[in-house]
């Protein structure tokens, strides 16, 4: 009770600074309404320690322990943005969505609401388990989180329309591109830790994939291996 009471209050007291935020984004060139409104209505202090809340609304990435940050918003809202840009009308484009990197579970909560269903991994346990935390906090109930490096993955017979990395592998896996449905679209930052591109992978045919190198990020590194 006292944890929902606090997500409330905190909740209405940023509304404005949420505000900022939205038009900071449409100044850099997010234009999709959809995701204009998801940045604004989830609650991203939630997702971080209490002596950084206050800049929750900053367009910056922040750390969130364990080495690792919640991505910038801008850099959320554009990722965002390119999976579901061919589909402007429907209000959940996505069927399904897989997310390498959970963190603390801010870019699986803004996919969840494009998204019918989320699959998200994280191999660092303690944010996995802060992760379902605060999606269970928020209500979010689309969101199946699973604590793993991508490896017990590779066996699986999922499809995905859409596949997110929130860390930055030196190339995409195969075995992630095998994942994707036709049609479906794949991005990621991807480099080593000084130079990245944001790449747009998407799949035109049985084995056959398009590329496109969108723009320059920095993400902190996929890496292999569970952290219990």
């Amino acid at each position: 009770m006292l944890e929902i009471e606090k997500t409330q209050g905190l909740g209405m007291t940023s509304l404005r600074t949420r505000q900022r935020l939205v038009e900071r984004l449409t100044e850099k060139g997010i234009k999709d309404v959809r995701i204009l409104e998801a940045m604004r209505d989830t609650p991203r202090h939630l997702f971080l320690d209490e002596a950084l809340s206050s800049r929750a609304y900053e367009d910056l990435a922040l750390p969130i322990g364990y080495q690792q940050t919640i991505s910038q918003p801008y850099i959320v809202a554009k990722m965002t943005e390119i999976l579901i840009e061919d589909k402007k009308l429907e209000v959940q484009p996505i069927e399904k969505a897989l997310e390498i990197g959970t963190g603390c579970g801010y870019q699986a909560a803004i996919l969840s609401k494009f998204s019918k269903t989320v699959h998200t991994l994280e191999r660092i346990k303690a944010l996995h388990d802060k992760a379902v935390i605060n999606l269970k906090n928020l209500k979010i109930r689309n969101v199946k989180l699973i604590f793993d490096d991508g490896s017990e993955f590779q066996g699986r017979s999922d499809k995905y329309d859409a596949i997110l990395f929130a860390a930055a592998p030196l190339e995409v896996p195969s075995y992630f591109l095998d994942k994707l449905s036709m049609g479906g679209r794949l991005i990621a930052p991807v480099g080593g830790k000084d130079r990245q591109n944001l790449t747009l992978i998407q799949k035109i045919g049985k084995d056959k994939y398009e590329t496109k190198i969108l723009d320059q990020v920095l993400f902190v590194p996929l890496l292999e291996g569970k952290i219990e």
